[in-house]
């Protein structure tokens, strides 16, 4: 067959060439009134996909959000098994991975999107922070500080036609910081007080903080350990795996804090290092909580019990250490699936007393979605060319622009 032809021999008709032009479209966004937006990530638990749509309007300090729905939807149980074999895995098996996440995250965004009453046609721009594969920051004896989110970008621009952003860790990485937490500048953008202070707690498979101030040079975060993570495994191993999670904190509840124990995992070095700081999986996921199901095998609730007052323990250290000493706490909004755990905020707010306590709800957002909203805020930034990290919180040499722009297709 020669070059061009058919395989009967025929030249193939050529398409006229697009009179689009992609990226003056995505850059034109920048003028208009109100951006739709739709944000995608999967946490370190790797339980589903949380995706928000929302309206933005404005940026920096001007940015003003509006949620317009939010779905989280559950990741198969194949995928899942594969995410958290990713640390053994080989390259074939990340490569695949990474395009079957593309398609997942894509139809979170359709299904996000078709609960808002929209068409994917309706939509500007789609901000995913991906799955994190593998996270390596500096000062942990890692030869190279990396990390890498999955999810492919490409494959999320292919199935809906939009522009993406994606890939929001890597430039704070390549600066010299942690990549995480990423969620400080949104903390500071929607929810800084007119006076005072107050800590935005996130408590997903990890638990982070942010210490919000009027002032940004003021806005300090970081991970302060577990969260969910091992709780959620402790529910799969106690209910067979009927239950993925511990529903309201009853399995907890039910238990008994083993001291020794406590004391024994307190002494983990994440818990002493000062911030900038970061962890995930590679810390507390499976190497961290299976040797405990097989010491505990017969007291599942007490390791439970034991599990969540290590969270709290872990974030209460984190106040005492790094944040009280700094400046007076006025309140304390919790989001992410911890929020859920009665048993977890029951023990949060003894730990964390006289401040007082309540889930973002009592700001008027969901708590489930502020990450999903938060990578959205993070894309409108980066449209603008706007720094999206905060170098006091992940140790970065200076503001970056984070995310790499996936054009649709023509």
């Amino acid at each position: 067959m020669s070059a061009g032809g058919s395989p009967g021999g025929a030249p193939h008709a050529r398409a006229a060439p697009s009179e689009r032009d992609p990226l003056r479209e995505l850059l034109a966004l920048r003028d208009l009134e109100t951006r739709r937006i739709v944000g995608l990530l999967s946490g370190t638990s790797a339980d589903g996909i949380d995706a928000a749509v929302v309206e933005v309007r404005g940026s920096r300090l001007a940015t003003e959000v509006r949620t317009l729905a939010f779905e989280t939807v559950p990741i198969p149980d194949e995928l899942k098994q594969r995410i958290w074999a990713l640390p053994d895995g080989l390259a074939v098996h990340l490569c695949e991975l990474n395009f079957l996440l593309g398609e997942a995250f894509a139809e979170a965004a359709r299904r996000a999107v078709a609960r808002a009453g929209l068409q994917l046609a309706d939509i500007h721009l789609v901000g995913s922070h991906g799955q994190t594969a593998r996270h390596q920051p500096p000062g942990e004896g890692t030869a190279v500080p990396s990390t890498l989110q999955i999810g492919e970008g490409a494959v999320i621009a292919e199935r809906t036609g939009r522009p993406v952003i994606c890939d929001l860790r890597v430039a704070d990485v390549a600066a010299g910081g942690h990549g995480a937490p990423l969620i400080p500048l949104v903390d500071y953008l929607l929810f800084r007080p007119a006076t005072g202070a107050r800590v935005m707690l996130n408590i997903g498979g990890i638990a982070n903080v942010t210490l919000v101030h009027p002032e940004l040079e003021r806005v300090i975060a970081f991970d302060t350990g577990p969260g969910n993570m091992p709780l959620d495994a402790v529910a799969r191993a106690a209910t067979g795996g009927a239950q993925t999670f511990d529903r309201h904190g009853s399995l907890a509840a039910a238990g008994a804090v083993d001291e020794a124990l406590l004391r024994e995992l307190l002494a983990h070095p994440y818990f002493a290092l000062p911030p900038p700081k970061s962890t995930g999986r590679e810390a507390f996921g499976r190497d961290f909580v299976y040797p405990l199901l097989d010491r505990f095998r017969d007291r599942l609730a007490d390791l439970m019990a034991t599990l969540a007052q290590l969270t709290v323990e872990a974030i209460g250290t984190a106040f005492d250490r790094f944040i009280l000493p700094r400046t007076t706490v006025d309140h304390v909004y919790v989001s992410g699936g911890g929020v859920h755990n009665r048993e977890l905020m029951r023990r949060l707010g003894a730990r964390l007393a006289p401040i007082p306590i309540d889930s973002l709800a009592a700001l008027g957002t969901d708590p489930d979605a502020k990450e999903a909203i938060g990578f959205a805020v993070l894309a409108n930034e980066a449209l603008f060319c706007h720094a999206g990290n905060i170098p006091a919180a992940t140790g970065a040499r200076g503001p970056r622009v984070l995310g790499k722009i996936v054009l649709p297709p023509l």
